[in-house]
């Protein structure tokens, strides 16, 4: 790992451990923000869902976000499992923030501004984020290894090809 991913990872992290542990600590005021987006959202997972056990309650599902973003957090500073834990921090953070900072509401200016500009640091963290989701340590990643096997069995298929027609054609004349 490089001494850039030793360190950005952590600081990358540092947000959703300190986020988490507060959104646990107070879970009621985190409940009531989160009302308007688990409303909408717990509805259409439970039509896409409908074996699965989702609760419906607000202050349930922030413990939930709150536990994902401290566990995913700790895994990416830690470095284990570093695309996934980023790829659980970016999808946590997407109703987080539509909760938490909808400065689209707000009729006070000031407060519409601040929120504004939360709402923007999470969206830069979100790009953070999905770099680090796709981050592959400047190893190939799976679709590049599949586009390259597959590169290498139409080769050695034309090969494969070349060398029956030659060797057919040697038959033929062996036979003449």
């Amino acid at each position: 790992m490089t001494i850039t991913r030793l360190l950005a990872r952590p600081m990358l992290a540092s947000i959703f451990v300190a986020g988490g542990i507060n959104a646990i600590r107070n879970t009621e005021g985190h409940a009531a923000k989160a009302k308007k987006v688990t409303d909408r959202v717990v509805p259409a997972a439970q039509k896409a869902a409908p074996t699965l056990p989702i609760p419906t309650d607000p202050a349930t599902l922030v413990r939930i976000n709150a536990g994902a973003q401290i566990l995913a957090a700790a895994a990416l500073a830690t470095g284990r499992a570093p695309r996934l834990s980023a790829g659980v921090l970016a999808a946590s953070l997407v109703p987080t923030t539509l909760a938490g900072h909808s400065f689209w509401d707000e009729t006070d200016p000031q407060t519409r501004a601040t929120q504004r500009l939360q709402f923007f640091k999470n969206t830069s963290v979100l790009g953070g984020l999905l770099l680090a989701a796709v981050d592959t340590e400047g190893r190939p990643g799976l679709a590049w290894r599949a586009r390259r096997a597959a590169a290498d069995v139409r080769r050695e298929a034309k090969q494969v090809a070349k060398d029956a027609r030659r060797e057919a054609k040697l038959a033929r004349a062996q036979l003449t």
